[in-house]
């Protein structure tokens, strides 16, 4: 099993179901699966204009998450990248429609057009009153004649949902909802294609590239770019859309294609907040996943150019969970930290040989980064590497501010320092490492005892020991001999990391929840750090 599903044949109405059956009575559904599937309001008042949008499935939550107080009235679904039947959009234009008559929002697609577009004649012939926009918000294929219909139909759904709450007649909401169509472009970028049930996934993008201007059905984009970052890819998507900024206040729609994590959708925030200082990006819709491409691992970007009742309309309240609201863009608010918290910058003092031992070290652990990653996937997170390196950077970074003439403060800064800049246990092992260390030297003893009681304390405060697969397996053994000699040591550390390899019940760290057969052969990565620390000492 790859994907948590069932028969293949019944994932849209299984899926359609479970949203019924956690909609708090909110919503319904016509009888007449499989063929028609149409999600509507339980609540919903006729006298009003009724929104009907709709189209293939694997978009989730559109459109039927969208389906309530202050959107759609009803969604029509088809099966997964399938428009839905002539009759099952008719059923769901005669449930919903009363006397203020109905507008159907449609994305430019064939199947979807003319589907709904006949459904519309036939409720016309049966005396319904019934408008059709025809949403075409896609602007990566310029020479196409007929764009086509990305997130930026989610635009006119809250729009026109406010204007149809409020009462409005149905020629005015149309006008409108056309309106906000011709103001709205939208652009994706995806570093993956989409895993469509039972079909063979298409690997159609090379690694390392991103494709830009992708369809929502996979369909391929207008180029494939080399992939160099969030920011590069937030300016690429910007750069195309920013000749389509118009006048007023433009809000920006941020959507998950589906597969890429929150994490990464953040960080996609922060560059849209930090290019949005030199555009006109005012507000931001997102980042959620709001019309998906099943699991594509890309994001689209949408921009309208509102008037003042447009994004009165955007901003208006919905108690629909799929929409994630608007928000201003605004300046990062940060509070100073509590009395007693912040850092006391250390006195700086200089000593060329200890700048340049630490100088060395930094740079052996940041060249090492790839090498400890890979280790530390065999019994960790695999991100070892990544934060010794991280911290590394940050400590060359700060090493003229360290008090490197004195070992008393030397050493504590160096574990204020570390504390801050490494994430998990590791920071807090090296920060009480390097403190019981300074204390030690306070008191007037020799370095090489130091280093060993400050390996007491950790195994004190940690409980960690040798021959738990930890680093101290290697740096308790290089203690021992250091007074001899760093060459010694630094041949014990060696050792003591090899046999880590040969420890396959670890009794402390992650490793300690990894099977043992995924833990023979490979050296425990804090272990093979301190090896290498002392091996780079031993080699200056």
């Amino acid at each position: 099993m790859t994907q948590f599903l069932n028969a293949k044949e019944n994932i849209v109405t299984e899926a359609i179901d479970g949203l019924l059956a956690v909609s708090g009575d909110k919503l319904s559904r016509l009888d007449g699966y499989p063929h028609i599937k149409v999600v509507f309001r339980t609540d919903w008042d006729k006298s009003k204009v009724a929104l009907i949008s709709g189209g293939g499935s694997g978009h989730e939550p559109a459109h039927a998450g969208f389906v309530g107080q202050g959107m759609l009235t009803a969604a029509v679904c088809g099966e997964v990248f399938a428009s839905p039947s002539v009759d099952a959009v008719l059923a769901g234009i005669l449930a919903v429609t009363g006397d203020a008559g109905c507008l159907l929002i449609v994305k430019n697609y064939t199947g979807d057009r003319l589907n709904f577009g006949l459904a519309a004649e036939r409720a016309r012939a049966l005396g319904k009153k019934v408008e059709m926009v025809v949403i075409d918000d896609d602007i990566a294929l310029p020479d196409l004649p007929q764009a086509r219909g990305l997130a930026g139909t989610l635009f006119i759904h809250k729009v026109a949902g406010a204007l149809a709450e409020a009462g409005e007649s149905l020629e005015r909401v149309t006008n409108i909802a056309q309106q906000v169509n011709e103001q709205v472009s939208s652009i994706g970028m995806s570093l993956d294609t989409c895993t469509v049930p039972g079909s063979v996934k298409e690997d159609r993008i090379a690694a390392g590239k991103a494709e830009l201007g992708l369809g929502i059905h996979g369909e391929a984009g207008v180029e494939q770019v080399t992939l160099d970052n969030a920011k590069a890819a937030m300016g690429k998507m910007l750069e195309k859309l920013n000749p389509h900024f118009g006048k007023g206040n433009v809000v920006a729609l941020l959507n998950n294609l589906g597969g890429t994590t929150p994490l990464e959708m953040s960080v996609l925030a922060n560059e849209l907040a930090t290019f949005s200082s030199n555009n006109a990006v005012k507000y931001v819709i997102g980042p959620a996943p709001m019309m998906t491409s099943l699991d594509m691992h890309g994001f689209s970007l949408s921009v309208m150019s509102t008037t003042d009742e447009q994004l009165a309309a955007l901003q208006a309240p919905v108690t629909l969970v799929s929409w994630p609201g608007i928000n201003a863009l605004s300046q990062i608010k940060v509070a100073t930290l509590p009395d007693g918290l912040a850092p006391v910058p250390p006195i700086a003092s200089s000593d060329t040989g200890t700048h340049n031992t630490i100088s060395a070290i930094c740079d052996l652990l940041i060249k090492s980064e790839t090498t400890l990653n890979q280790l530390d996937a065999k019994s960790g997170d695999g991100d070892t590497g990544s934060t010794l390196s991280a911290a590394a950077k940050s400590l060359k970074h700060n090493l003229d501010k360290m008090p490197l003439a004195d070992l008393t403060q030397l050493m504590p800064a160096l574990g204020n320092e570390l504390s801050q800049t490494m994430g998990g246990s590791s920071g807090v092992i090296l920060a009480i490492f390097f403190n019981a260390t300074g204390d030690a030297c306070a008191r007037g003893v020799s370095i090489e005892k130091a280093l060993a009681e400050g390996l007491t304390r950790v195994s004190e405060v940690g409980g960690a020991v040798k021959g738990d697969r930890t680093m101290i397996d290697a740096l308790e053994p290089a203690l021992e001999l250091l007074p001899s000699g760093i060459a010694g040591a630094a041949k014990a550390a060696r050792e003591g990391a090899n046999l880590t390899s040969k420890i396959t019940k670890a009794k402390a760290g992650r490793a300690a929840y990894v099977p043992e057969e995924n833990l023979a052969g490979h050296n425990d990565p804090g272990a093979e750090a301190v090896a290498l620390v002392f091996e780079g000492l031993a080699s200056l």
